[in-house]
């Protein structure tokens, strides 16, 4: 679905130009100062020039779309051109953000059916937004004061970044910013940051070798990467390396692949390949001059063939290759921009995808809050939304993806910055169906960022866990889109009551005054009732009619259940009821129980399995070690 920007159609605009014989002039983003400032002018006297003002024969794209026919202008928004370098060598992700381009490009056979207006694409908070614009551009003494291509009748980086550039306030907003951001924003994917310092790549060779394998699934499956040398002062910012890297500079990475070794036909035979990796400084100049450099020797132990099909050219257009090792060693960011695949209709793996949109608002009335910040906050920490999914494998690949809405248009009021936003995941009893009032198992979690989205990818066990967005201080207001993707559907949804509803029933059916939580820890000492001499045992928790099933433990007689079960009750005197099974083919078969009482306090026991029927008295092999929970105060746990 694509919504309109402002609610202007691109369509009905153009044809009211078009029968009217006039240019559009979008009163939206004027040609005036505040589409290119929310501060002060910095750049002096600008003159706005349409493409036939700057050229005779203007178009969108000259000799197709390429990563090289970008290059930064006066604005420190290396990230956003890095982004268009990586989005230009992917068909069919700029399909989506400059839609209908043969439509939209100049028709030299009719001149009168051009209206000077144009209109692209981008993803945001969960939805396409269609953005329409005029073709007037800023230029200083004949020149495009920003971003401009190699050729000066090619127009479609400029104006994609006007485009950009309205949706964000106004140009000089654009001057920061995050790569990830912008890649999220050409694709609609879930961009991952990592810390190539941290995360030991740089001194783990198998770690080098195993994120390479990551680089290149996402390069062969149409992702969009970035990567970057991190500033870490003021003064670092731009810094060109003796390497001629530069600090604190966005590139964009064009091609990763492993280059045969060799030349001739015994080359085919051998197995010498290297691992590469190209990028591209978005000033279209400063390369690399290490090591595999446009003109350096290395390039000889590479067949001519091989060179020309990977695109080897020797000439300062700011594209460059490097060895995966050479990369790791100067590199200290890197930005993978997946492409979820959602499609059936597909040979790799689908992704189940949940979209949710929520907001952090304040409240005063502490079960109405929803500005708990962080874990930090012990005290307001989960106050904050909260989200309930199932895994439902013995274990899956999960991926969350928490999103801010963006607030660069704000900043000429001075609300421009970013919340630091992150969350935690919790693992939950399997049956919870009401908010949490103590925190549990936490099992994962983002850092802590003021990007516009953080994100998150883990292997989860089966079971039912809890997800709490937040910013990281308490009290600020925002609103966020949480995006989980999983093998299989996850049934996820807020959690918005914190107790059992009271109703016109509660009268003559009784209200819960009690809530207890079952923890089965773990059986030991079990019957092997299989043929191997072991079992397959799962635990049923039975409390007023309501029961809890363990998933199966596999082939062991002393399994870690780690099953909780969470129960509101009216017949506070009836025991709760614990089964062990052992999971057959056709019939499973009888372990052992246990009863236990549930009286308000805490309590971990471990007891003997009885039997049932007549041998309840009967002690069978086995043990259970169970931990309860129990309080009169529905909103405790």
């Amino acid at each position: 679905m694509v919504v309109s920007y402002v609610g202007q159609s691109f369509s009905a605009l153009r044809k009211q130009c078009q029968q009217k014989g006039v240019l559009f002039e979008d009163p939206l983003f004027p040609t005036t100062d505040q589409s290119l400032f929310y501060q002060s002018n910095r750049i002096g006297s600008v003159t706005w020039k349409r493409p036939k003002e700057l050229c005779s024969n203007p178009h969108l794209f000259v000799d197709g779309i390429s990563a090289h026919d970008l290059h930064q202008g006066q604005l420190g928004n290396c990230w956003f051109v890095a982004a268009c370098s990586s989005l230009a060598s992917r068909e069919a992700l700029w399909r989506k953000v400059i839609p209908d381009w043969k439509d939209q490009e100049w028709d030299e056979d009719k001149p009168e059916s051009y209206a000077g207006i144009f209109h692209f694409r981008f993803w945001r908070f969960g939805e396409w937004v269609d953005v329409v614009i005029d073709d007037r551009l800023p230029t200083a003494n004949g020149e495009l004061v920003y971003c401009h291509s190699n050729d000066s009748n090619e127009f479609w980086s400029a104006l994609v970044e006007k485009a950009y550039a309205k949706m964000c306030g106004c140009y000089e907003a654009l001057d920061g910013g995050n790569t990830a951001d912008a890649l999220v924003d050409f694709t609609g994917g879930v961009s991952e940051p990592l810390d190539l310092v941290e995360t030991g790549f740089k001194d783990d060779k198998e770690k080098r070798d195993e994120l390479f394998e990551r680089v290149l699934k996402v390069h062969n499956r149409e992702g969009l990467i970035s990567c970057s040398i991190r500033a870490t002062t003021a003064a670092d910012m731009e810094a060109r390396l003796a390497c001629g890297l530069v600090k604190g500079h966005a590139y964009a990475v064009t091609d990763v692949r492993r280059v045969r070794l060799g030349h001739g036909l015994l080359a085919y035979f051998r197995s010498d390949k290297l691992t590469m990796i190209r990028m591209r400084n978005p000033w279209g100049q400063r390369e690399w001059n290490g090591p595999w450099s446009d003109s350096s020797e290395e390039w000889k132990k590479v067949s001519s063939s091989e060179r020309e099909k990977i695109g080897v050219t020797v000439q300062d257009d700011g594209e460059f290759w490097m060895t995966f090792d050479d990369f790791i060693a100067n590199f200290t960011d890197l930005i993978l921009c997946r492409l979820i695949n959602t499609s059936y209709l597909s040979f790799h793996k689908t992704w189940e995808e949940t979209v949710i949109r929520g907001s952090w608002i304040r409240n005063g009335d502490t079960l109405l809050n929803r500005t708990g910040g962080c874990t930090n906050n012990k005290q307001s920490f989960l106050q904050n939304p909260q989200y309930v999914f199932d895994v439902k494998k013995p274990e899956d690949e999960i991926l969350i993806c928490l999103q801010q809405k963006d607030r660069r248009a704000s900043l000429r009021e001075g609300r421009g910055e970013n919340l630091a936003i992150g969350f935690d995941i919790h693992r939950v009893e399997l049956n919870r169906t009401y908010r949490m009032h103590a925190t549990q198992e936490k099992v994962g979690g983002s850092t802590y960022i003021n990007s516009r989205s953080v994100s998150v990818r883990l292997e989860l066990k089966e079971g039912r866990y809890v997800i709490i967005p937040t910013t990281f201080d308490p009290g600020l207001e925002g609103e966020f889109l949480l995006r989980i993707f999983t093998d299989v559907p996850s049934n996820c949804k807020e959690l918005t009551l914190d107790k059992p509803p009271k109703t016109c029933w509660s009268g003559l059916c009784g209200y819960p005054s009690l809530v207890t939580q079952v923890h089965i820890l773990r059986a030991a000492g079990l019957a092997g009732q299989d043929s191997d001499g072991a079992s397959d045992p799962y635990v049923i928790i039975s409390c007023e009619g309501q029961k809890v099933r363990s998933p199966v433990n596999k082939d062991t007689r002393s399994p870690a259940f780690d099953t909780k079960g969470l129960f509101y009750r009216k017949k506070v005197k009836q025991p709760i009821s614990i089964k062990l099974y052992n999971h057959n083919l056709l019939i499973d078969s009888f372990l052992g129980q246990v009863t236990m009482p549930a009286e308000q306090g805490s309590f971990q026991q471990t007891l003997h399995l009885k039997g049932r029927g007549d041998r309840s008295d009967s002690d069978l092999p086995g043990t259970i070690t169970v931990a309860i929970v129990t309080s009169s105060l529905l909103t405790t746990i």
